[in-house]
Parts: C-alpha cells; sequence; structure tokens
C-alpha cells in the first residue's frame, strides 16, 4: 500500500505553529509577559520615586531596588530617569525596531550590571561581618534576575504585535511584583541584621496583656534591645508603644523587664504615645534630640523593619535596623506579612497626598 504523502514543513513554520500553553517560562509568550510585567513595576516605581520627590521631600524611595550612590546626585537622577521612561516603554510596546532594541538591552544591561554589584557588595559586608542575615539573599539579586530575561527578551526582539490578553497578562504580572516586593524586603532587608555603635536604641511595642505580662512578640523585641545594651551598642533604650490590654501600657511594660533584664533605669526612656509606627518616629525625634543621639537602632520583628525604615527616612533619620529574636516563630507571621504589604505601601504612597518640604 502506498503511504499517504508527508506535509513538507519548515523549521520556522513548526516555530509558529508552537502553543504558548500553561507552561510557564516554556511558552513565548509567557516569558514575554514575564519581561514585560517586570519592566512595568521597576519602570513605574523608579518614574513614581522621581516625580514624587518633587512634591515631597525624602520621597525618593529608588534606593530599595538599585544603589547608583557612587555617582552624584545630578547624574543618577536623569539616569534613572531614562531607565524608568525605557522600561516602561519596553512594557507597553516590545521593541521591534534596531535603534528602540538596543536602547532597551543597553538600558537593561547597564542596571542589571548595577543590581549584581550591589549584590557582590552585600556578600562582601556579609563576609567581613559588617552585617549578618539569616536570610542572605539580597533583593539586588532578584532585581538582577528581572532585568537579566528582559535583556533575553530585548535581545531576542518580538514580532507580535500587541493584544488585549497580553496587556492584560502584563498589568497582571506587573500587579504581582508590587505585592512581592515588599514581601521580598521583609525577607532580604528585614532579616538582615545592620547593628553597629550607637546612641540609642529605639523599641517598638507589641501587645501587652490585661495582667501586664508582655506578649511573646514584645518579650523578644526587648529581650534583643537589651542584648544590644549590654553588648556595648547603645548607651539608652528608647521604648515606645500604646495602650494595653489592662492597667499596664507597653511603653511601662518594656521598662519592667528592661529592669528585669539589668539595664539601668536612667537609661530606660519612654514614649507611652507610641501608638503606631508613625507616631513612634515622630515622638522618638524629640527623645533622640534630648540625649543628642546621631546614629540609632531600631528593633521590632523582621516583617516591621522595612515600613520602620521607611518611615524614619521620610522624617530625615538614618536608622539601623535589628530583627528581633524571636523565640519561636509566631502563628500570627503570615497573616502580619500581608498586613505589612499593604501597610507599607500605604506609608510610602502617604506623602503624596499630604506633600511636605523642610
Amino acid at each position: 500500500m502506498q503511504k499517504p504523502p508527508t506535509p513538507k514543513t519548515n523549521l520556522q513554520e513548526l516555530l509558529k505553529i508552537q502553543p504558548v500553553g500553561p507552561t510557564g517560562l516554556r511558552g513565548i509568550g509567557s516569558r514575554s509577559s514575564l519581561a514585560r510585567g517586570g519592566a512595568l513595576f521597576l519602570g513605574a516605581f523608579a518614574l513614581l520615586n522621581i516625580v514624587g520627590g518633587f512634591r515631597s521631600e525624602h520621597f525618593d524611595a529608588n534606593l530599595w531596588w538599585i544603589d547608583l550612590r557612587f555617582l552624584p546626585l545630578a547624574v543618577a537622577q536623569p539616569l534613572v530617569l531614562l531607565f524608568a521612561l525605557v522600561l516602561l516603554a519596553f512594557a507597553v510596546s516590545p521593541p521591534r525596531a534596531a535603534g528602540r532594541r538596543f536602547l532597551s538591552l543597553g538600558c537593561a544591561s547597564a542596571l542589571g550590571l548595577v543590581a549584581l554589584l550591589n549584590a557582590a557588595r552585600f556578600y562582601l559586608l556579609l563576609a567581613r561581618g559588617a552585617l549578618t542575615s539569616r536570610f542572605p539573599v539580597p533583593v539586588s539579586l532578584f532585581v538582577g534576575a528581572a532585568l537579566g530575561l528582559i535583556v533575553i527578551e530585548a535581545a531576542r526582539g518580538s514580532s507580535r504585535v500587541g493584544r488585549r490578553g497580553d496587556f492584560v497578562r502584563v498589568f497582571a504580572i506587573g500587579f504581582g511584583c508590587a505585592i512581592c516586593f515588599p514581601v521580598l524586603q521583609m525577607l532580604c532587608f528585614g532579616k538582615t541584621d545592620y547593628r553597629r555603635p550607637a546612641d540609642a536604641v529605639v523599641v517598638l511595642g507589641a501587645r501587652v496583656y490585661a495582667d501586664g505580662r508582655p506578649s511573646d512578640a514584645l518579650a523578644d523585641r526587648v529581650r534583643t534591645a537589651c542584648k544590644l545594651y549590654h553588648g556595648g551598642f547603645a548607651r539608652k533604650l528608647i521604648v515606645s508603644g500604646g495602650p494595653g490590654d489592662g492597667a499596664i501600657d507597653e511603653a511601662d511594660a518594656m521598662r519592667r523587664m528592661a529592669l528585669q533584664l539589668g539595664v539601668k533605669p536612667a537609661d530606660i526612656l519612654m514614649d507611652p504615645a507610641g501608638l503606631n509606627t508613625q507616631a513612634t518616629v515622630r515622638n522618638s525625634e524629640a527623645v533622640l534630640s534630648q540625649v543628642h543621639a546621631s546614629r540609632v537602632l531600631v528593633v521590632s520583628h523582621f516583617y516591621h523593619l522595612p515600613r520602620i525604615k521607611l518611615a524614619y527616612q521620610r522624617e530625615g533619620w538614618e536608622v539601623y535596623t535589628v530583627p528581633a529574636k524571636e523565640s519561636y516563630l509566631l502563628r500570627q507571621t503570615p497573616y502580619n506579612m500581608a498586613r505589612e504589604v499593604a501597610a507599607l505601601w500605604l506609608y510610602y504612597l502617604r506623602p503624596l497626598a499630604r506633600p511636605t518640604h523642610c
């Protein structure tokens, strides 16, 4: 019996009919969407920082994803603006023309190189003992990986015309990046211990039970701060918190525990009006000025530290964070981390509603 003729199909035709499928990175469209979604988030975040910096002092938080402090500010700001616009253009419409492809490739490559250098500096400081970390992976590595994917897609070019489904997928991935970014900050930054000799250590409050007992979270924070005090890292202890479940407030409970752990009464300063993170930051400014503190350590749980760092930066203070050593993993940690995702973005965007200039 004669066999039916085999249709002639060249390699290009085979590639054209390959389905994208639900296999993630194996699909060309999926890989392109991941690159564009990452570019959308990084470009939008970079641009918002620059624009917000004109509206509110200390707003710029680009340092949280790329460190360009080795460049003069007059050079770094225009470069970041260029990078932001190129990334956004890549996200909205992948470059097909040679000129745009070259520009996208150059900008993403330059940023990727800086991100890798930032990561190398983190590991150098880790090796020197200048810092320690329970999650020794810097955010820069994740940023570098995202930029590497953009480089690959920019080099490959795109012959696809954007469809509505593509844009929906890109925006969904960009939104996912906006959720993952605070989580990475909690794990990478929050679990890194930046302790060094300082003038004072600020301890943020947590729940106090009706009988005056500190919760496990609060006890962990106070215990960590007292170890810093006895280790010679700080001369003063500033305890800040709000009301407790009973007559004893958080600051008073922290003071009592610190006294039991051997801290001198004269070295404990109290802020009973630290109702929230922002209140603690503003109240502690006056206390820190009283003791002429120029270098400050701050102790709280790892998921809380990025927001604390941001709040102090917005007030013009450069503080060094130390994660509380947890006696055990708290059951509420997943909930607290989820809450911090929203809280961190709220604190970040708040100055745009009420701009401040000094």
